[in-house]
């Protein structure tokens, strides 16, 4: 598969004014559940109703989903409100069900797209296909596998392709649900820029609170629009309750959000800066992110050498460190003068830490 200008055909052909918007529960609980949602939404940004209709659980026991029963709910959202419709489809006989039951556009979850097999499946169910089909990143960050998957749809004749950026999972303590490793984002964009990316800031975030935030940042991105899970009383929502928000707090953020409208030549400059600056805010937080698991190292260290009455300075380790680096920045174009004024820093921040630790 190769970047071509008509990977965006499905999108552009629908000229929107505003990034592209996919919204409602994360599942279909109940009819009336369903289409109550559906229509304090029909007047707003929103594009495609979304509902879960089957829930694939990390454990077993949970809520997973009405299964094709949801189907005809959708099909009266689209009778009642006119609006098009979604559901995440994970084999073949979810396929086979929503196309019967003219579902408008289908995704594909994290948890297929890490594997091929289930992928391969999907593609030969979907095989030639006019609807369109968007396929989250996996849950874990492995950019060529997320691709992967796309180029399975692609082989097998389907042409109307996105990708959803939903974030990845992680061991570590993070504020996110999935961190969103904004960085696999970027290099996706720029492997493949015509090919439509949505941010699903709920699933990254797993928190509505910080949803606004998110997906300005993914707006800031360039990325050309939003899946958020919308629920009319989200407190006692029948799953991810926490990550949902109001019809009338959607329509806020929508309205909130801002969304660059190039018209000239000045706006079209000012709309990459603010998409390269964006980029740098991305890597800026992930820098600090490392340095701050760094002198957790430190500590540890320091805690160690405080147990066996080892000296702090180690100067033959740190000799070491500064040669390696050096020519490790060198080959990324970074300067001799820069590197050792950088890590001398860090070298000094981590004596800082250890010194505390056996002098406490």
């Amino acid at each position: 598969m190769k970047n071509t200008a008509a990977l965006r055909t499905w999108l552009d052909d629908m000229k929107l004014d505003h990034p592209l918007v996919i919204a409602g529960p994360c599942s279909a609980e109940t009819e009336e559940q369903v289409l109550k949602i559906a229509h304090e939404l029909k007047d707003s940004d929103v594009n495609y109703y979304r509902a879960g209709i089957w829930k694939p659980r990390t454990r077993p026991g949970n809520f997973e989903g009405v299964g094709a029963l949801g189907l005809g709910w959708l099909k009266k959202v689209k009778e009642e409100t006119g609006m098009k419709t979604c559901t995440e489809v994970a084999n073949a006989a979810h396929c086979k069900l929503a196309i019967e039951n003219d579902v408008d556009l289908l995704w594909i979850g994290a948890r297929s797209t890490v594997s091929p097999f289930i992928m391969q499946e999907i593609a030969d169910a979907l095989q030639g296909t006019d609807k369109i089909v968007l396929v989250k990143n996996p849950v874990n960050p492995d950019l060529a596998l997320w691709l992967g998957g796309i180029e399975r749809l692609y082989t097998a004749g389907i042409k109307n392709l996105g990708a959803i950026h939903r974030g990845f999972s992680t061991y570590d303590k993070s504020k996110y649900r999935n961190n969103p490793n904004w960085q696999l984002a970027i290099e996706f964009q720029n492997k493949f820029p015509d090919l439509p990316l949505i941010c699903d800031p709920s699933h990254i975030t797993g928190n509505r609170e910080m949803i606004q935030d998110v997906s300005q940042v993914a707006l800031d991105l360039n990325f050309d629009g939003l899946m958020i899970e919308t629920h009319w009383d989200p407190e006692n929502a029948w799953s991810d309750a926490a990550q949902q928000v109001t019809p009338t707090k959607l329509k806020s953020i929508m309205e909130e959000l801002k969304i660059k409208k190039p018209t000239e030549t000045a706006a079209d400059y000012r709309e990459s800066l603010d998409n390269l600056r964006a980029q740098i805010n991305v890597v800026d937080d992930q820098l600090i992110d490392l340095l701050g698991k760094r002198m957790q190292v430190a500590d540890k260290i320091g805690a160690l050498k405080k147990e066996k009455n080892v000296a702090v300075l180690q100067s033959r380790r740190w000799n070491e460190i500064l040669g390696n680096m050096v020519l490790e920045g060198s080959s990324k174009g970074l300067s001799e003068e820069f590197v050792l004024k950088m890590f001398k820093a860090i070298h000094q921040e981590s004596i800082n830490h250890q010194e505390k630790i056996i002098n406490g």
